[in-house]
């Protein structure tokens, strides 16, 4: 015969299991709700009017901030030049003698041409298929607040890091970064963080110029400024060709060749109506997008660019309005080793396993990003973003993710986080990592 007291023990235990479960296990409406907000917030530093050349910069700051302070992270706007703030975030560490984790992401985007999008670039329109239309919903505002929101979950979850853990949101990236990363990391508050982590090609940007003297429209001249401009113009177009063809042919990876891409042409005489039709220009300008990987020998392209694409015998001259460096402090090649040696890689191929994702093949990024002045450091710094199943609209018109993707994203960083955060190891260097 079972006394009341026992039968009050198990009735206990068995509202203690309930309420367990409960805890564990919100509603599907509690869920809904949450996924609702998280979207919300997304949708919010989407709809900030960011691009280039006059990004909204104060709104962006306001929004990271008071998601800092509703997270419980530390916060500080820094501006190496004036009206061009870096946010930095910090979730402190429980033994700060241990090297940190950046988290980097940019608030600017590229301009856009709003009458050739399907929804407004800056309106986050969420259509009937889960699709996400804004300016920055791949580039890259989709990762800076994925990792706010993991770090958001983590924090909820009562984990704590034992690594500090920074977020860093540059201005200027898509403009070279100069007056945000830059700065950042030639800086004392960056070496102050003591940052232990943070391959992708670098930009040179050429303009070639032709001179020659003014002429007749109808008359042929030798030497002229834009017949020596178009030489140097299928100059290029049969290197960007050569190029071109081992990618098509599967022998290299875009990011493996040095890309040339024609970005603007600047000729002829300006009238009232357009241009003076019968009169030659004395000058001809193009510029071109170049990047280079950091397997190449950019003597040998700077040979190139002086000998063929530019020679003084035809009157021509060049000059860089940008031109990193594919090299570190230290002489080596700015890459981030991605395989076993480095146990960064390992720790990322492990948690996105966890979270029941699957890395692709690591390649040098066909672009440049603001990492490359962190490796220039010697620090070990990986590009990755969790988007999959999506088409790659990165500067295109109607740039659009989905919400099943950005919420999957999430729970991978959640997951890499969560292991930067905890490794123990403190014998490495940077040169090691």
């Amino acid at each position: 015969m079972k006394t009341p007291f026992k039968n009050h023990l198990h009735l206990l235990f068995l509202f203690s299991v309930l309420l367990l479960i409960l805890t564990n296990h919100p509603s599907e409406a509690e869920a809904e709700t949450e996924v609702a907000a998280i979207l919300s917030r997304f949708q919010q530093y989407l709809q900030i009017n960011t691009a280039q050349p006059t990004p909204q910069y104060q709104q962006s700051t306001e929004f990271l901030i008071s998601q800092a302070k509703l997270i419980g992270l530390e916060f500080q706007s820094i501006e190496f030049v004036p009206n061009k703030p870096l946010i930095l975030l910090k979730w402190p560490g429980s033994d700060p003698t241990l090297p940190s984790i950046l988290l980097n992401s940019h608030t600017d985007v590229v301009p856009v041409e709003q009458d050739k999008w399907v929804h407004h670039p800056f309106g986050a329109h969420l259509d009937s298929h889960g699709n996400i239309f804004a300016r920055g919903s791949q580039d890259m505002k989709c990762v800076g607040m994925q990792y706010l929101e993991a770090i958001r979950r983590l924090k909820s979850s009562g984990f704590v890091p034992l690594r500090s853990v920074y977020l860093s949101f540059v201005p200027d990236e898509e403009i070279g970064g100069h007056d945000g990363a830059e700065k950042f990391a030639d800086s004392d508050i960056f070496n102050s963080m003591n940052v232990g982590i943070y391959a992708e090609r670098c930009p040179w940007w050429l303009v070639i110029k032709a001179t020659g003297a003014p002429g007749h429209g109808a008359k042929l001249y030798d030497n002229s400024a834009m017949e020596n401009l178009l030489k140097s113009i299928e100059s290029v177009r049969r290197f960007r060709a050569s190029q071109f063809d081992m990618v098509k042919a599967g022998l290299k990876a875009e990011g493996e060749v040095i890309s040339v891409n024609m970005v603007f042409l600047k000729a002829g005489t300006p009238s009232p109506t357009g241009f003076v039709m019968n009169l030659q220009p004395s000058e001809a300008e193009a510029g071109f997008d170049i990047r280079v990987p950091p397997t190449a020998d950019p003597e040998s392209l700077e040979r190139r660019i002086a000998e063929e694409w530019a020679p003084v015998s035809r009157n021509m001259t060049f000059q860089f309005k940008q031109r990193g460096s594919i090299h570190d402090e230290s002489g080596r090649p700015v890459l981030t080793k991605t395989d076993s040696s480095n146990p960064w890689w390992n720790l990322l191929e492990e948690a996105v396993r966890k979270a029941n994702g699957k890395l692709g093949k690591p390649e040098i990024f066909p672009a440049s990003t603001d990492a490359r002045y962190f490796r220039q450091l010697g620090l070990p710094a990986i590009g990755f973003s969790p988007m999959a199943n999506t088409p790659i609209l990165l500067h295109d018109h109607n740039e659009f993710l989905n919400q099943d993707e950005y919420l999957k994203g999430i729970h991978i960083y959640e997951s890499i986080i969560k292991a930067y955060a905890s490794y123990t190891s403190n014998g490495s260097t940077k040169d090691e990592l």
